[in-house]
């Protein structure tokens, strides 16, 4: 293969077909929690499926953990267990009030 033709690519096994993205919060001003939760699925330079997770005290940068996966299902099956997870501790999507301009 010569690497000045560009050569068709069938392979479309390791790319990620869908966006995957999250980004909660949980305050509760009483207990002086504010903290946030990221997650992403990403394609690797190999072609796998890469869940990385952030979290931490809003505003700061707190902490990541890569979860690396052969299949994008696998990637996708720990994503929505941890939304679930989540969920049920209280984090919600991060609401912003916004002003009307009179």
């Amino acid at each position: 293969m010569s690497l000045d033709v560009a050569a068709p690519c069938e392979d479309h096994a390791g790319m990620i077909s869908q966006r995957y993205q999250l980004y909660v919060e949980r305050t509760d001003p009483a207990r002086n929690m504010a903290r946030y939760y990221a997650m992403e699925i990403e394609p690797t330079m190999f072609g796998e499926a890469c869940l990385t997770r952030r979290w931490g005290r809003i505003g700061k940068r707190g902490q990541e953990k890569k979860h690396v996966f052969e299949r994008q299902e696998e990637a996708v099956r720990l994503f929505l267990e941890l939304v679930k997870q989540k969920r049920g501790r209280g984090y919600r999507p991060k609401t912003t009030l916004r002003h009307s301009r009179s």
